[in-house]
Formats: C-alpha cells, structure tokens, sequence
C-alpha cells in the first residue's frame, strides 16, 4: 500500500501515516462524509429506492464496509449548492477532456460564482505547474486564478518546503516541467526531468551507472518520456542514498491526454519504480489529504463546507471522503454507471450526475 500525507498540520511539522494503518488512505472510508448532507441524503434515498441487480431493494448503509447499495442520482441541485460554500473540482473528465472542453463548464461555473461560491480546481497531473495550468483555462475560455489551481506537481513542492528539505540536498525528477517549475518557485534543487529524456545507457560488459549522491528525494509524476536510464537513476537514488524519500504525485492508473481513448496514468511510472526499489512511495496527491489539508488552511474553510466534485472513484471521491468533504461524482470521464453500480465497487459518492452543467437545473429553480 502507498504511504498518504496525513492531515496538514503546519507547514513546519507535517506528520504521515500509512494507508495500511490508517483508515482513511483506503476504500473502508464513510460513505456520507458531509453532515450537513446526511438529510438530504436520506430525502432521496426514500424518494428513490435502490435496486439490485435482481431487481429486489437494498439496504443503504452510510459504511461501506457493509453496504453495496449505489449513491443516489442527484435531483436537488439547489439544495447541495446550498449547503456548502466551496466547490472543488477535478479538471480531467470534469473541466476537459484532453484539451476539449466539457459542454456547459463556462455557464455552471459562472452560475456557482453568481451565488458567491468558491471554486478550487484539483488535479493530479503533475506536467504542468500552476501557472501552465492558469494558461489552459485561459485558452479554454475559463476565467481562473492561479490561486485557484493545486497541481500535485505544486503538491510535491509544498510537501518538500513543508518539511524543510535541506538546502545542500537535490530532488532527482521523473515527471515533466510542471515538476520542474514548482520545485524552483519553492527554491528546491533539482536534477533529472525531461532532460534526461535522451539518456541512454551503454549496457557494456562491466558497465556501472553513477548517481548523485546528494539526492535527497526522488519525485515521481506522469512521463511521457521515461526510459531506462531514469528508472536506473531513480532506483539507484533511493536504494543507495541514505534517507531518501520516494515520492509520487500521484498513482492515477489511467489518464485523458486526448479525448478519444485513457491512456496509460503517473502509476504506471510509479509502479515501475516500486518494481524496482520494493518500497511503496509517500503520495501527495489525491486521494492523499494533503492537497485539501493544505487548501482548507490556505482560504481558512472548513472541509465540511466543500464539496468534491470528481469522475474517478478511487482519487477524487475518495479523497474528498478522506478529507470529511461532501462528494458528487460525474459520469463524464473515467466512471461509468456500471462500474459506480457493481457490487464490487466499494466507494461511493454522495451523490452522481452525468456533468457538471446539470448543476444549472439549480439556476431553473430559482427563476421558475
């Protein structure tokens, strides 16, 4: 099991904690993880029966450990956006597929604004930085801030200032420039990333491969152009180097480069590393809580007053349920209704809908 950050304390004295041991960094978690939308929660679930597969009622049960029963679809939009004053939402299968925008993103984010809600965008892929990523709402016609944007490559880089990452040590990079650029806006060393992306490795008889040893952390994201050269540096860097941290900004096994197909996700990368080294990496992405730790200190909110806005059950969902947040699920990326259905599916939103511009049925309310 991967090693979580656990809830953000400080930036000076951060703690962590092993999924194995701790609940939340595992599928076990709370289905309703927002009081304040328990009732309304219940409120559908009577007005809408859940159904099994063969066809009899099934008993909803708020842990998952014990219950298989399917979120309900969400009916009253108003009343969620209501009940909570920020919106966090995933970018990939939520904003935009690829560089594709989601049909009605511009018009439900300016409703959400217009009834003074705050909007965060999460995502987990680390090849650009906060500010590339301003850039491409920008080119999507989206008016955002770069405050707005947590990246887990700015992730990684938090993660690091937060504890202090000595001067005189260097994080080697398997990822993209997002990476790259974070870890220079927080004054932080580093080697390796795309530039060692023509790296090859003359296999000669006797050959031995050389390795920095003042590498203090090797931080690991999504890589369009990992080859063997940074797979062997890496594993060098943590097997011989004292203390040196693996780090993943995140574990997606899939994501959405183009919107015709998924492609493969960061753990893939992350996985081949674990292979290697047979150590299991400290993620800081979702569906770590440091990421909503880390914001809800950030605007000074409570978590109880978010809702997690996602399309992948086991990063999103699950990390607005680590992070004690409401979840709705989208239908628009990764997640189909069957898989959220199966009875083997054991993290439930919530709430689902098929996109976030169902939201706007809220907006039909209150003019009706």
């Amino acid at each position: 099991m991967a090693i979580c950050v656990a809830p953000f304390r400080s930036l000076s004295s951060p703690l962590l904690r092993s999924s194995a041991a701790a609940p939340p960094c595992t599928a076990k978690s709370v289905v309703f993880g927002c009081p304040s939308l328990r009732n309304l929660v219940k409120q559908q679930l009577t007005s809408r029966p859940m159904v099994s597969s063969s066809g009899g009622r099934m008993n909803c049960s708020a842990q998952v450990e014990t219950a298989t029963a399917s979120a309900p679809f969400l009916t009253d939009h108003a009343k969620l956006i209501d009940s909570v004053e920020t919106f966090i939402f995933d970018c990939d299968g939520v904003i935009w597929k690829g560089d594709s925008l989601i049909e009605g993103v511009p018009e439900t984010l300016d409703m959400l604004r217009s009834m003074g809600k705050r909007l965060v965008f999460v995502t987990n892929n680390s090849t650009k930085s906060r500010k590339q990523y301003g850039k491409k709402f920008e080119s999507l016609g989206l008016s955002v801030s770069e405050e707005e944007i947590f990246a887990s490559s700015f992730a990684a880089a938090a993660y690091l200032k937060s504890i202090k990452f000595p001067s005189d040590k260097k994080v080697y990079i398997i990822g993209e420039a997002g990476i790259q650029l974070e870890l220079k806006q927080a004054g932080i060393n580093y080697i390796g990333g795309p530039e060692d992306g023509d790296k090859r490795i003359d296999l000669a008889p006797g050959q031995l491969m050389e390795h920095d040893h003042d590498v203090g952390a090797v931080v690991v994201g999504f890589d369009r152009y990992l080859n063997y050269y940074k797979l062997q540096y890496a594993t060098l860097c943590i097997r011989e180097n004292p203390g040196c941290m693996f780090i993943a900004t995140n574990c997606d096994a899939v994501t959405h480069l183009t919107d015709a197909q998924e492609w493969a996700g960061g753990g893939s990368m992350v996985g081949a590393i674990k292979g290697s080294t047979k150590k299991e990496p400290l993620v800081v992405g979702k569906p770590s809580t440091f990421m909503m730790d880390y914001l809800a200190s950030e605007f000074n909110i409570k978590t109880s007053q978010i809702c997690m806005v996602g399309d992948r059950l086991d990063t999103d969902i699950l990390f607005g349920q680590n992070g004690g947040c409401a979840t709705l699920l989208v239908l628009s990326g990764v997640t189909t209704l069957e898989t959220l259905q199966s009875p083997e599916n054991k993290i439930q939103p919530d709430f689902y809908t098929t996109k976030i511009s169902d939201l706007l049925a809220a907006k039909k309310v209150a003019s009706a």
